[in-house]
C-alpha cells in the first residue's frame, strides 16, 4: 500500500442487511430524540424537578441526545449509500465529539453518584451541601473535562499518516478503528488511550463505587424497611445506568489489540454510542416515580412552561 495524502475513509461495515439496519438505527435514532428530549423539557419546565438530581438528570439526557446526532445520522447515511465513506477531517471531528462526550459523561456520572451520597448519607445537609450554582458549576466542568481528554486525542490522532486506500472497518469514526487504519507509529495515541482512560474512566468508576458502598452502609443503619426500600429505588436507575456505561465504554476503548473481529468492535461501539443513549431515558422513567408525574402534569397542561428557576 502508498502512503500518500489521504483525504477521505470508506466505511466498511455495511456489506449486507442494509435495508434492515437503515430501518433499525432509525427506529432507535427516533428513541433516543423522543425519550432524552421528553425528560429534557419535563426537567426544565416542572418545577418540582428544580433539584441537583434532576439537574444533573437534564445534562446527561443532553449529553445522550448530542451522542446520537453525532453518530446516527452518519450510519443513516452510510446504510443508504452504494459505498459509505467520510472526509478526513470530518472522521476527527466525529472522534472529537465522541471522545468528548464520552469523557464528560464519565465525570457527570460520579457526580451523580455523589448527589446520590448527599441526598442519602445527609439529607438534613442536602441543600447547603448542593446549592444550584455550585452544581451548575459542576456540571460545566464535566463538559470542559471531557472536551480536555478529546482534544488529546484528537490531536495526536491528526498527526497519523493513513495508506491508500484509506478503509475503516467500522459504521461510524472513532479513536480506536482510526488507530488499526494508521501506517505510521501509534503507540503514543494507545499510551494516551490507556493513561487517560484510567483519569477518565476508571477514577470516576472507582468514585461511583465508593460513593455506593456509602449509600449501602447508611441504608442498611435504617430502622424501617420503608425507608431502605425507598433509599434502593432512588439509587438503582442511576446504579444501572452507570453498570451498562461503563462497560460499554471499557470495552470500546480499552480493547486489546489483536483478537477482536470487525463484526464484534462494530457490536460493542453501537451499543455504547448508539443504544445506551436510548436506554438511559428509558432506565429512568420506569424507576422514577416523580418523572412519570411530570410528564403526565406536562401533557396535561399541553406542556405550558412553569416559573424559572431551581427550587
Amino acid at each position: 500500500m502508498n502512503q500518500t495524502q489521504v483525504t477521505e475513509f470508506v466505511l466498511l461495515s455495511f456489506s449486507r442487511g442494509r435495508p434492515f439496519l437503515f430501518a433499525l438505527f432509525l427506529a432507535v435514532y427516533l428513541a433516543t430524540l423522543l425519550g432524552n428530549s421528553a425528560i429534557l423539557c419535563v426537567v426544565c419546565l416542572d418545577p418540582q424537578l428544580h433539584s441537583p438530581m434532576y439537574l444533573f438528570l437534564g445534562h446527561l439526557s443532553c449529553l445522550d441526545l448530542c451522542y446520537s446526532s453525532v453518530t446516527v445520522p452518519q450510519v443513516l447515511a452510510g446504510a443508504r449509500a452504494a459505498q459509505a465513506s467520510i472526509s478526513l477531517r470530518g472522521c476527527l471531528a466525529q472522534a472529537l465529539a465522541l471522545m468528548w462526550l464520552a469523557g464528560a459523561e464519565c465525570a457527570l456520572l460520579a457526580l451523580m453518584a455523589c448527589d446520590r451520597v448527599a441526598a442519602v448519607c445527609q439529607p438534613l445537609r442536602y441543600g447547603r451541601l448542593l446549592p444550584p450554582r455550585r452544581c451548575l458549576a459542576a456540571a460545566a466542568g464535566c463538559w470542559l473535562w471531557g472536551l480536555l481528554d478529546s482534544a488529546l486525542h484528537t490531536a495526536l490522532a491528526a498527526r497519523l499518516s493513513f495508506c491508500a486506500p484509506a478503509r475503516l472497518q467500522h459504521i461510524f469514526c472513532d479513536v480506536p478503528p482510526l488507530l488499526a487504519a494508521a501506517c505510521s507509529d501509534t503507540r503514543p495515541n494507545r499510551l494516551a488511550l490507556h493513561v487517560c482512560s484510567v483519569f477518565v474512566g476508571l477514577a470516576p468508576f472507582l468514585l461511583v463505587l465508593v460513593s455506593y458502598l456509602c449509600i449501602l452502609v447508611t441504608i442498611l443503619r435504617m430502622p424501617l424497611a420503608t425507608s431502605r426500600r425507598k433509599a434502593f429505588s432512588t439509587c438503582s436507575a442511576h446504579l444501572l445506568v452507570v453498570t451498562l456505561f461503563f462497560v460499554a465504554a471499557n470495552l470500546n476503548y480499552n480493547r486489546p489489540s489483536s483478537g477482536y473481529s470487525p463484526a464484534a468492535d462494530t457490536l460493542v461501539s453501537a451499543l455504547f454510542c448508539i443504544a445506551t443513549p436510548m436506554l438511559n431515558p428509558l432506565i429512568y422513567s420506569l424507576r422514577n416515580r416523580q418523572v412519570w408525574g411530570a410528564l403526565r402534569r406536562a401533557l396535561r397542561a399541553g406542556g405550558a412552561p412553569g416559573p424559572a428557576g431551581l427550587a
